[in-house]
């Protein structure tokens, strides 16, 4: 499959209908700009599952309507690009169904409070993300991509599900909002520590921190659009979202602290380290997302003021300056055929509107005023220096993190359309439709326009923002474009002399990190190791246990019996020592013998026959026993079963061979030692069984309510045909089943001699 289409005519209605939906929800979300600024917290609920405490909650308060707006006004314009990018392609409709279920996905996960709703919207965003990354299902990186993805963020989802369900037990109640205001009795329970690792799980796994940061970039396998919108507002972003929601619940504490400020700084080292190496500008972006996801998740880990506010901030600056250079190189990709740094260049003077919409986002992205990305960049340095323990050491992690991305800006943006090509390009360049330039252009301007007018942002959406972390918005700090000659300051000069070095030296730097990756440790060959591991295990497991022989099916249930059974036992003490068995009577002594005896000639017997017979006064001794302990109709029930098996078998296996011919190997030493640890084990168990007071609860109930409900006097039969007729009902319906399959296989067994 193609990836982008020569034809600018749309798609119709299945191209439209998503860009009108999207346009619907953001004008909807700004509706709600005025209440949320003015301190206000809007929710809704319906009742979901009332029995289990579980609700479908919303909630709409500045952390939630930033992201939601995020969402649907980068939607639309990633929507209107589609319709036009992948144009004309045959299976757009079933494209833009999955992007408009994905884009609804995360609205539901922003807005959700209820853990259970979350964790359902969280999961969905999991299954269209891997609809949309899978879309060019026809390559093999495509479905590698998409499993990678999938099985990644599945695997933290199912720790996050654990930390949701001990969060929700430990604080009484599953509404995000009722947690939030418990945060000092969360952070003071024995259970605080498992819930934070097994929530940290599920975000960093979701947010590509270090080390599960690999599958991000192959996720780049998506069309450009779905890059677009997984990278500015969407999906990456859903692990940083669940941390700054649970921020007041577990913040403030040294291992919160830590662990963020640590993970948040090596990811955004890191990535910057591997955008610089990237030629493929699409790739090159993704790291810069790593980057940005690092920063935020730094900041996360901090309390102040300031920290907060340039995590807002940065949060805003980055989705619209990401969601613009990605549909920049989608409109370079559509013009050019190629997204090779190495390759293009020249594209200035046909393609204007492109390289001004791709210098803006990219001037906003290295930091340079009068944009927004310099406040935030500000806001970063000061929120570094105000951290309570190695201020220098955060800071400069975010100096050189900011430095590289001057300098990826500069190749993305700046040499493929301000120097000269170095040949010829696959195609000859040409400005993108309108449908396609309108994303970019707008997202670059709303980052000069924020620059220049930061009050836009500072009472609408920062203050409530910072509101929902810290509970006021006065903590809120100025978003200034000019905040005096101070130390953030410096800084911000260091980093553009710095990056502009770096951008300098960017090619023999790209080839030296290009020799160093190859002799490391490669996270993405690793993840291909573990997966053959899985695999070869499968195989091992699946020769050891499906095998095709029911003797080995036999063995290994018995032998799990033994172990799991035996196992618990060992590990509780349920054994007590051994009874008393000085009131056992004479005439049970003779009846254990007999059982005994049986069992002796079964085991060395090497006729079917004698086996069978032997097993015969095993059961009659069980019958016995039935007897002697006032249960007749249960011992007659007993002796029937065994005569007829005994009769039916015997005379089915007349014509079977001798047990184990001479000549052949010899399970029975085996066998013999696996039947003795299974009764030891069952003997263990009923004893220990039987030293235990008896419960009689569930007896006096049904002696109490048998005639009065069923108008039965036999409980056990009340209890079969009434109190749990259903599962009687299983029951005959399987052997009904067993009995027309045995017939089935009889015919066919018939049909095949005569034939």
């Amino acid at each position: 499959m193609g990836e982008t289409s020569t034809k600018t005519a749309g798609n119709g209605l299945s191209g439209w209908l998503p860009t009108l939906i999207a346009a619907g929800l953001f004008a909807y979300f700004a509706t709600l700009v005025p209440a949320v600024a003015e301190g206000n917290v809007l929710r809704l609920v319906y009742d979901w599952v009332p029995s289990l405490g579980i609700s479908l909650s919303f909630l709409v308060d500045g952390l939630s309507l930033t992201f939601a707006l995020l969402i649907s006004g980068i939607g639309t314009l990633v929507m209107l690009y589609s319709n036009t990018y992948l144009a004309g392609h045959p299976q757009y409709a079933r494209f833009a169904l999955f992007l408009t279920s994905f884009m609804l996905s995360m609205l539901g996960l922003v807005l959700a409070d209820n853990l259970i709703s979350l964790f359902v919207f969280w999961e969905l965003t999991t299954i269209t993300s891997y609809l949309l990354i899978g879309f060019g299902h026809e390559t093999e990186k495509g479905r590698r991509s998409a499993l990678q993805a999938l099985l990644l963020t599945g695997a933290g989802a199912l720790a996050l599900l654990a930390g949701l369900i001990l969060l929700g037990v430990t604080a009484g109640t599953f509404e995000i909002s009722e947690i939030l205001a418990k945060g000092d009795e969360i952070r003071a329970h024995a259970l605080y520590l498992p819930i934070l690792i097994l929530l940290l799980a599920g975000a960093f796994t979701k947010s590509a921190q270090f080390p599960f940061h690999f599958w991000l970039p192959n996720a780049m396998a998506a069309p450009t659009p779905v890059s677009a919108f997984l990278h500015s507002a969407t999906m990456v972003k859903a692990g940083v979202y669940l941390l700054a929601r649970m921020h007041p619940a577990f913040s403030g504490t040294d291992v919160w602290l830590w662990t963020l400020t640590i993970f948040g700084a090596v990811t955004a080292v890191f990535a910057s380290v591997l955008a610089l190496r990237q030629t493929d500008l699409k790739q090159a972006l993704a790291y810069t997302t790593l980057m940005a996801l690092g920063t935020l998740t730094l900041f996360l880990g901090q309390q102040s003021g300031y920290a907060i506010t340039a995590f807002v901030t940065f949060l805003i600056v980055h989705s619209l300056y990401k969601a613009a250079l990605f549909l920049v190189v989608g409109c370079i990709d559509h013009a050019t055929g190629t997204r090779e740094a190495d390759i293009l260049g020249g594209l200035g003077r046909a393609m204007p509107i492109t390289a001004v919409a791709a210098a803006v986002a990219a001037l906003s992205m290295a930091g340079f005023p009068p944009f927004l990305g310099f406040i935030g960049k500000e806001l970063k340095y000061a929120g570094a220096l105000a951290v309570a323990s190695e201020p220098m050491l955060v800071a400069g992690a975010v100096l050189l993190a900011n430095a590289l991305m001057f300098a990826v800006a500069g190749v993305v943006a700046f040499r493929p359309f301000w120097r000269r090509a170095d040949g010829e390009l696959p195609k000859s360049p040409h400005e993108a439709p309108w449908q396609m330039l309108a994303g970019p252009v707008l997202l670059a301007a709303a980052g000069a326009i924020f620059g220049i007018n930061p009050d836009l942002l500072q009472s609408t959406l920062v203050n409530p923002t910072v509101a929902t972390f810290l509970g006021d918005p006065g903590e809120a700090k100025e978003l200034k474009l000019w905040a005096g000659v101070n130390l953030p300051l410096f800084l911000s000069i260091a980093t553009f002399v710095l990056g502009f070095v770096i951008y300098l030296l960017h090619r023999p730097l790209r080839r030296g990190l290009a020799d160093l990756d190859a002799r490391s440790p490669n996270f993405d060959r690793g993840w291909d190791n573990v997966l053959a591991g899985l695999v070869a295990v499968s195989n091992w497991q699946t020769r050891l246990l499906q095998s095709g022989v029911l003797r080995r099916y036999l063995f290994t249930v018995f032998l799990t019996v033994v172990l799991a059974l035996g196992g618990t036992i060992l590990a509780r003490g349920v054994w007590e020592g051994a009874p008393d068995f000085s009131d056992v009577a004479a005439r049970n002594w003779a009846i254990l013998l007999l059982i005994v005896a049986g069992a002796a000639v079964m085991v060395v017997t090497r006729s079917r026959i004698a086996a069978v017979a032997a097993l015969g006064v095993v059961g009659i001794g069980v019958a016995l026993i039935f007897i002697v302990f006032s249960a007749p109709d249960v011992a007659i029930t007993q002796l029937l079963v065994e005569t007829l098996v005994v009769v039916l078998v015997a005379v089915a296996m007349l014509r079977l061979p001798f047990l184990d011919p001479p000549g052949q190997s010899d399970h029975r030493p085996v066998d013999a030692l696996l039947a003795i640890g299974v009764g030891a084990v069952v003997t263990v168990t009923i004893l220990a069984v039987i030293g235990t007071p008896f419960d009689t609860r569930l007896t006096d109930y049904f002696e109490t309510a048998s005639w009065p409900e069923a108008f039965g006097r036999n409980i056990v039969n009340v209890i079969l045909v009434d109190f749990r007729a259903l599962d009687t009902f299983g029951e005959i319906a399987v052997v009904v089943v067993a009995a027309l399959s045995a017939y089935a296989l009889l015919r066919t067994t018939v049909k095949d001699k005569k034939q």
